[in-house]
């Protein structure tokens, strides 16, 4: 029986959701001839060294720096640019993004039968936020891009006034992740209300200092959790089409 391979590229992975869930897929669907490894890159031409994989997986810091590497993108993946899962086809690696998938699908239901929020405050520029801002776009929704020197707003120009205007801020950046859990995007959070709402794309810890900052004003907050699932889904009904 010939093993079929799938994996992870990134850097670093000590603290990948990845594996162990899809251990429980396999797990779970009784599928024995299947493995999910991790491939830490220390840099991106290591990934031309990798194997008789049939799916990857892309994580930071390199779902922009792998497209220049394959031989095509899917057209939400184009539009994106930003690559987060990789099918191997016919000799072919072919780069799709499921991020926009897994982030439009977790975020919807936190307003249900409120009011969609109109303005939106996106933290990072990096690949997690391009698949954010599609989303946005999406929904109609307008954003500013958040970041320390590019973007539409440095962290430093953000007032009270502008978290006030903005009641949905999203987190891209690693900041709060585990085990740097004492660490939070700096914002004006006395600007942040019960009307707004606040989304973590990191999952670990489940509640992140950016969160509970958001929780303890009354905000509604989502981590980056089930997300993540979605986004993995996805990628395993893409590997397999």
């Amino acid at each position: 029986m010939k093993m079929k391979k799938y994996g992870l590229i990134g850097y670093p992975l000590s603290h990948s959701f990845s594996p162990g869930y899809f251990a429980v897929k396999f797990e779970e669907s009784e599928i024995a001839d299947c493995r999910y490894d991790l491939y830490p890159l220390t840099e991106i031409a290591e990934f031309e060294d990798i194997q008789d994989c049939l799916g990857i997986n892309v994580t930071i810091p390199y779902k922009e720096q792998v497209i220049p590497y394959l031989d095509e993108l899917s057209e939400e993946a184009k539009v994106i640019g930003a690559v987060n899962t990789i099918r191997f086809l016919d000799g072919k690696k072919i780069g799709h993004n499921t991020d926009a998938y897994g982030f439009a699908n977790a975020l919807s239901p936190l307003w249900e039968s409120k009011k969609q929020p109109t303005k939106a405050l996106v933290l990072g520029t990096g690949g997690a936020a391009k698949a954010v801002w599609y989303v946005l776009d999406q929904l109609g929704i307008s954003y500013k891009k958040v970041s320390r020197t590019k973007g539409d707003i440095t962290y430093g120009e953000l007032t009270p006034e502008t978290i006030k205007e903005h009641h949905l801020i999203v987190n891209t950046t690693p900041l709060g992740m585990s085990p740097n859990d004492d660490t939070c995007p700096e914002l004006p959070y006395d600007g942040i209300t019960s009307d707004h709402y606040l989304y973590d794309l990191v999952y670990n810890p489940e509640k992140t200092l950016f969160l509970s900052q958001g929780a303890s004003r009354g905000a509604v907050i989502k981590n980056g959790y089930q997300m993540l699932e979605l986004q993995a889904d996805r990628s395993w009904e893409i590997w397999n089409s």
